[in-house]
């Protein structure tokens, strides 16, 4: 059993999950830094050279190898519910928590984070906010039939939204 953080860019997913598996003293792993080990190149560079769905392709190997481990805390990619084959493979072998916020929370933390230009590529040709709008909409219903669990950031600290997420999965029957 794992438990895994889905959610938009900027959702806290990445600084929320180690916070998760310290609590938990369970084993930490984000997709997306796998993906980068894998590849040899950033996110930026694999979208810009070899396109978003060979991106795809390595994000969906990663995930089936890490959701072979048990006790870990899996952050994953804002994109990486858009395959049914992922989804599936969350919901065999693990709980899956939403970490869900407003497009304009996403939008004001993704300015904010002065890496986030230089390793996320942008996924439309959209101003920012209105791609956070658009995309978020298009995942809205993945990330609502994958979670098991959502927790609205908004106004959440990451160790408030870490404490709701062990508070929980401490009374799930597993």
């Amino acid at each position: 059993m794992n438990l895994y953080l889905i959610g938009y860019r900027g959702s806290g997913k990445s600084t929320v999950a180690p916070l998760v598996a310290n609590a938990l003293d369970w084993t930490f792993i984000d997709t997306d830094r796998e993906i980068v080990k894998l590849t040899g190149q950033s996110i930026q560079s694999t979208f810009e050279f070899d396109g978003q769905a060979v991106f795809r392709e390595w994000e969906a190997t990663v995930i089936r190898a890490v959701s072979m481990r048990s006790r870990t805390v899996i952050s994953l990619g804002g994109g990486a519910i858009l395959a049914e084959s992922n989804r599936q493979t969350l919901q065999d072998t693990g709980w899956v928590v939403w970490l869900k916020a407003a497009a304009e929370v996403l939008h004001h933390r993704i300015q904010g984070d002065s890496n986030a230009k230089s390793s996320r590529p942008p996924l439309t040709e959209l101003d920012s906010l209105m791609e956070i709008r658009t995309v978020l909409n298009e995942r809205q219903n993945f990330y609502a039939a994958c979670a098991d669990y959502t927790v609205e950031v908004d106004e959440l600290t990451a160790i408030e939204a870490a404490d709701l997420i062990v508070n929980r999965w401490q009374s799930v029957d597993k």
